[in-house]
């Protein structure tokens, strides 16, 4: 009998779900969609075959090395294309009207009016209004557009995340829907996402109880979204990246999550929002406490191009204070894993490599963390860095570690440069 309920429960909502992505979706003129991207086309071109698509969809196909019509499959004659103004003006239009052009739309955009109601209200639970609302972003990008520019949405949105900090399904909803809105394209998605984080910093007593909240207690998902937030309301600010830094045990928190053979995309996010917010000495100082040097160097032995890439970037902003390269050097695998690193890092993620080593061997003159290096070929490695050409300051700090380096082996420069051949003349260390 249970079993028959539960199973009557489970197609229950799946109705229900069904009936609200129904009655959510907005329902976009098919000539307004891309061929390719399906999305809206911001910047309608046509090609010679007369087919029109999205300018940045249809640059990246023929970038690729495609010859022919992606709709046709016709071999293209000529790769030009010539806007099409028209069907430009159109879309324009459309999106500008806030009423498109069928009933499924504007009926979306009467329950978005309701829902934002409650949630202003407090006429429904703000958990259920928020799944709806979440929901609604899920299902397209013209959704999460109209949603971000709809009236009301930014001060709606704070306030049921400001008001959410002791219910977990709440507050998942809120952090979904504003990771949905933050992330949307186009530059009116882009102004709604800058008044609403100013409302957020503006409650940020509130809203930032609510953010603990679910880095504490959410899922794994709501956790990674809760980061990418964090790292857009911490925008190109100085002061919002202090008040991001200064709440209360939020660093030592997101430290916490970042492990060697831990989720991938987790620490992606979190060493992304580390590096921006890391803007005082008392907030590199509180990750250097927190274990995150020790993290950061075992994951950079095994991490992917771009964990590593952003390994990098940590060490270098944190090997900026006295705490961060004394740990740095107590860590066994952290210079030997820059070090391997900087042989083929590309020249953002070499430069901070170069840094850390910099730091190291010549700011702190650390004579153990040095003589590694040194056995390890270093005075190689940046000698073929320097060859790639790099601004002064960069290539300065090279040579004073060949300087450093060379001091360390045991019969000089030669013998790092024994087992090394190359016709390269106008690269001398010093």
């Amino acid at each position: 009998m249970c079993e028959t309920k539960a199973i009557e429960t489970t197609h229950k909502n799946k109705e229900t779900m069904a009936r609200v992505r129904e009655k959510l979706y907005v329902t976009v003129p098919s000539p307004f969609r891309c061929p390719i991207s399906m999305d809206v086309m911001r910047s309608p071109v046509s090609l010679c075959t007369g087919v029109t698509y999205d300018r940045s969809s249809i640059q990246q196909w023929l970038e690729s090395g495609h010859d022919t019509c992606p709709a046709t499959m016709q071999v293209l004659p000529s790769k030009d294309f010539i806007p099409n103004l028209t069907l430009h003006r159109l879309i324009r239009l459309w999106l500008l009207s806030g009423e498109p052009f069928s009933p499924e739309s504007r009926s979306s955009g009467d329950h978005l009016r309701v829902l934002l109601r409650e949630i202003q209200t407090g006429a429904e639970d703000l958990a259920v209004s928020l799944s709806k609302i979440a929901e609604f972003a899920k299902i397209s990008g013209e959704n999460r557009r109209l949603l971000a520019t709809f009236p009301g949405f930014d001060s709606a949105i704070v306030r049921a995340l400001a008001g959410s900090s002791s219910r977990i399904d709440a507050s998942e909803n809120a952090i979904s829907i504003l990771d949905s809105v933050f992330r949307a394209n186009g530059d009116a998605a882009s102004g709604a996402g800058e008044r609403v984080r100013r409302l957020i910093l503006d409650t940020r007593e509130e809203c930032f109880a609510s953010i603990v909240f679910v880095l504490r207690n959410g899922s794994l998902k709501s956790k990674i979204e809760t980061v990418r937030v964090l790292e857009f309301l911490a925008g190109d600010d100085f002061r919002s990246k202090r008040w991001i830094a200064e709440t209360r045990g939020l660093l030592s928190l997101l430290a916490s999550f970042f492990s060697d053979g831990g989720n991938e995309e987790l620490n992606d996010a979190v060493l992304s929002l580390l590096v921006v917010v890391s803007v005082t000495q008392s907030a590199k100082v509180e990750l250097v406490r927190s274990g995150l040097v020790e993290a950061v160097s075992k994951t950079l032995v095994s991490a992917g191009s771009t964990t590593a890439e952003r390994c990098l970037r940590m060490l270098a902003v944190v090997a900026t204070c006295a705490e961060g390269r004394a740990a740095m050097a107590a860590e066994p695998s952290c210079a030997a894993a820059v070090l391997e690193r900087l042989a083929k890092a590309p020249n953002a993620a070499a430069e901070d490599a170069v840094a850390v080593l910099w730091s190291l061997c010549c700011l702190c003159g650390n004579v153990k963390v040095r003589d590694d290096v040194a056995k390890r070929n270093g005075v190689v490695v940046i000698l073929l860095v320097m060859q790639r050409g790099y601004e002064e300051h960069v290539r300065s700090m090279c040579v004073d570690l060949i300087k450093a380096l060379k001091g360390a082996c045991k019969d000089g420069l030669q013998l790092a440069l024994g087992s090394y051949d190359t016709k390269t003349t106008h690269i001398k260390p010093c």
